[in-house]
Order: C-alpha cells, then structure tokens, then sequence
C-alpha cells in the first residue's frame, strides 16, 4: 500500500475563528496527505476580534518535539511553516528545515495584511523571515508580505503583469524557487493569485472574484490547498487552480451566509470538493 505524504505542519493553534491549525488539518487530511501538527502557540482565539485571547506559548516544546521526531527516525515529505510570533521561533523552524533537507521546505512568510504589518512584525522579526525564506523551496506571501519582504512601499494602485513579474523574480533571488503571491489587484482590472517557477522561467496566474469581505485564515485555506496539491503531484498552475478554486468556494459559500467575518471560512460545507480531486478555475500564463 502507498503511504499517504507526511508533513510537519509548524502553525499556531486558535481554538475558535478557523484559521491555522484548525483549517490546515482538515484541508491536508480530507486531500489524503497526513498532517503533524507542530503548534508554536495555543489560543483561545485568533487575534481579531475576540477581546481578550487566552495565549499559552509553545517556542519551547518545538525543538524537543523535533530531537522526539529524530529519535524515532520519522521523517517527512514537507516541513511547512506559518505565523511565527518570535525570532527564537524563526530559530527552530530553521532547525527542522535543517534535519530534513530532502523535505520539500514550504514558508508561508505571515506578517501582515491589507499594507498593513502585524503588532508582531518587528524589523528583527522581518529580517529574520527573509532568511527562513532565503532556504525555503515554496513561499506563499500575500502583497503586503511580499511588499516587506522586498523593501517595497506597499503598492495603493493596481499593479501592472511587468510589475508583478518583476516583484515574483527579485523575490526568488532571495532562494526559493516557486513562489506564488496572492491577493493581487490588476491594472486591468482583475483580481488574481500570480505564481513563479524559477527552473522553469514561466508565470502562472489564476484569477478570481472578489468578495468585498475579509476572512481569517483565508491565506492558510490557500497554502495548504497547495502544498496538499503539490505533494500529490500537481504542477503549479494545477496545484494553485486547486487552491484558488477552493479558497473562492468556500468564500462565497460563507459570505452567502452573512456570518460575522471573524468566525472565518465556513470550510466544513466546501471539504467534499476537495475530496472529489476537482478544479473549477483556469490558468494562463503570464
């Protein structure tokens, strides 16, 4: 029997709101991928909008969970990092991708949103992230996280095909060699997620509509669609068509029924979707 792939999923774990943790677990497994939690924090809540969150920090449960790992000789096809609240936790993040070079190395690089970064995006936190993704295989930055990551006012007007081409190529000059951006306005008007694969030169984009409503954890649906398809063997613009296709399922499904944002993505009624291995978007290049 094959066996399913294996990742090392290193994200914080909100109990309530959907996002991190509680969206990449059903999304891998319901994909047939077997995810390992590695939570960096445990929160009653995510952070936005739920007053006062209970917050127990887990920076030191990290590395021992990781010599737990090596002693039992487990290994995994992908170590794949989210929000991390500290610079000690960038440390042992690097630890992992250290002990599983074979592993495909997946950084989604949180650090804020919307041109705006979060409480927690020191520049010593920032500095720190380019180095996590100088080593990673696959980065997943939103604009803003893509705009800090390469020293870039955030862009108020839309962005042309050459801008945003220009942005994914210095971006893989940093070492990965896909990344795939999200949340990109147009010039012409269209809203798109636009990836790059450096082996191979070609840019890949995806469009999608625009919900006028912001959800947590939209970006965790996204990157672990696509880490769930790459790991299966999609190719990139397969593996975003997927995540794209997903993330506006699930969106519109939720915003159809007028829930409060900051319960998130209402994931549950969209999972069969992902079992049934479908694709609704298409690609093109850029």
């Amino acid at each position: 029997m094959n066996q399913n792939k294996k990742v090392a999923a290193i994200h914080d774990l909100s109990g309530i709101g959907r996002c991190s943790l509680t969206v990449i677990l059903p999304i891998l497994s319901v994909m047939g991928v077997q995810c390992c939690p590695v939570p960096t924090a445990i929160l009653s809540s995510h952070t936005g909008g739920f007053g006062d969150v209970v917050l127990r920090d887990l920076t030191d449960y990290i590395v021992p969970a990781l010599d737990h790992y090596k002693r039992l000789g487990e290994g995994f096809d992908c170590i794949y990092s989210g929000f991390l609240a500290s610079t000690g936790q960038i440390d042992h993040c690097l630890e992992f991708f250290k002990n599983y070079p074979d592993s495909l190395k997946v950084v989604d690089p949180v650090m804020g949103d919307h041109g705006k970064s979060y409480k927690t995006c020191t520049p010593e936190l920032c500095r720190r992230m380019i180095e996590l993704v100088g080593i990673a295989d696959v980065i997943t930055p939103n604009l803003t996280e893509a705009s800090i990551l390469l020293g870039e006012k955030y862009p108020m007007a839309p962005m042309t095909s050459s801008q945003v081409k220009s942005w994914l190529v210095r971006l893989s000059e940093k070492g990965p060699h896909i990344i795939v951006m999200t949340s990109i306005t147009l010039a012409n008007g269209e809203n798109a997620n636009i990836g790059y694969d450096k082996n191979n030169n070609s840019f890949w984009k995806i469009s999608c509509d625009y919900v006028p409503v912001s959800y947590p954890g939209s970006g965790d649906i996204f990157s672990s669609v696509l880490v769930g398809g790459l790991l299966k063997g999609d190719s990139l613009p397969i593996a975003m068509n997927r995540a794209t296709s997903f993330a506006e399922l699930a969106i519109k499904t939720t915003f159809s029924y007028s829930t409060e944002p900051r319960n998130g993505i209402m994931i549950e009624s969209c999972l069969g979707w992902l079992a049934e291995n479908q694709t609704f978007r298409d690609y093109e290049t850029l």
